[in-house]
């Protein structure tokens, strides 16, 4: 009986599979903007106006629309150019006071007899001093932003008391502060939305679709790394504050024909609205992030909050209070948003490393 026997392969037997870390799903541009800060912040803005809409008597009519607006566009103008600034990683505290000196200038200009258009034209230039005053400490001397604004604040506040003292400015032109509260149509639109409509279209087009806007983003990032590649780091924070001053004088110059009254503590404490708005509206306090839409869509979520809080009968102290919390909630969520993307990161990682 012969025997049989079994051959055996001589392949090496195959190795375990170790399966590879692969990386997190690359969302779609569309996918990213849905989701981002400023997609956000525009989606609270619709549902809040919807809810006002349906709960609180009289806030959906024209009448309201004109007043909500007309309380938002000093803010919405300042809003512009202070959201060029933060994003390059600096601050402006004194844009309240120099709507504050304008308002002051134009009361005693007026009242002095001088032509309302060089009264309006003087007031403006005034702005623009004080921003190239800001721009020359912080861009060419090279001072930190937020010690020099804060001085300012109070030097331009206490030289519009100086311009003007305790006294009130009231007998303006009627016809151009009718002009400055008239509405288009029956609409409740403020007619001056025009003008302010031009000045975000400008200040959007600058930072989202020119090289100076696109360096803005660098200099958020590195200021060292954006002057390497040839960004003209200095020049554009001094252009920065002097258009920050600029439209900060136009706020004035609204303010005060809006209220038919120069005084020098015209529009106290504006500064923490605007800051609140823009970081609510998705820039990033310490830079290199932002948009205008989303800051328009800040703004308007604040006047609108305010508004339906004032429909309501709330105090000032209530309203300032909840600006203040919006501010702290604007700056504190993107960090705790951070950690947890960072955390769910490496526990990823670890998780695909140990398989």
């Amino acid at each position: 009986m012969s025997e049989t026997t079994t051959p055996t392969s001589n392949a090496p037997a195959a190795a375990p599979t170790r399966r590879t870390y692969t990386p997190p799903w690359r969302k779609s541009r569309a996918a990213k903007l849905l989701a981002s800060r400023d997609a956000i912040t525009i989606y609270a803005l619709v549902a809040f106006l919807i809810y006002a809409a349906a709960s609180i008597p009289r806030f959906a009519s024209p009448v309201t629309t004109g007043f909500l607006l007309l309380d938002v566009i000093p803010v919405l103008l300042i809003a512009m150019p202070m959201t060029l600034i933060i994003i390059t990683g600096e601050i402006d505290l004194s844009v309240a006071s120099i709507a504050g000196l304008t308002s002051a200038t134009m009361g005693v200009l007026w009242a002095g007899g001088m032509n309302i258009w060089l009264v309006l034209a003087v007031s403006l230039l005034v702005g623009a001093v004080c921003g190239m005053f800001n721009g020359f400490l912080i861009a060419v001397l090279g001072l930190p932003s937020l010690a020099v604004t804060i001085g300012t604040l109070a030097l331009f506040r206490g030289l519009a008391l100086v311009t003007i003292g305790d006294n009130a400015v009231a007998n303006f032109p009627k016809p151009l502060t009718a002009f400055f509260t008239s509405k288009l149509g029956a609409t409740g639109i403020p007619t001056v939305m025009i003008g302010v409509i031009v000045v975000i279209i400008f200040f959007g087009v600058l930072l989202h679709f020119t090289p100076f806007g696109r360096g803005l983003f660098g200099m958020g990032y590195s200021k060292e790394a954006a002057a390497f590649v040839g960004i003209k780091v200095a020049r554009s924070k001094f252009w920065l504050y002097v258009a920050s001053g600029a439209v900060s004088a136009l706020a004035g110059i609204f303010w005060t024909l809006r209220y038919t009254s120069a005084r020098s503590d015209n529009a106290s404490g504006l500064e923490l609205a605007v800051i609140a708005a823009v970081l609510l509206g998705g820039v990033s306090i310490f830079g290199g992030k932002g948009s205008i839409p989303g800051v328009l869509a800040g703004v308007l979520l604040i006047g609108s909050l305010n508004y339906a809080l004032r429909l309501g009968r709330v105090s000032d102290v209530v309203l300032i209070t909840v600006t203040g919390l919006l501010l702290i909630l604007s700056v504190v969520a993107p960090s705790i948003g951070s950690a947890i993307r960072g955390w769910r990161h490496n526990r990823r990682v670890r998780r695909n490393a140990e398989l």
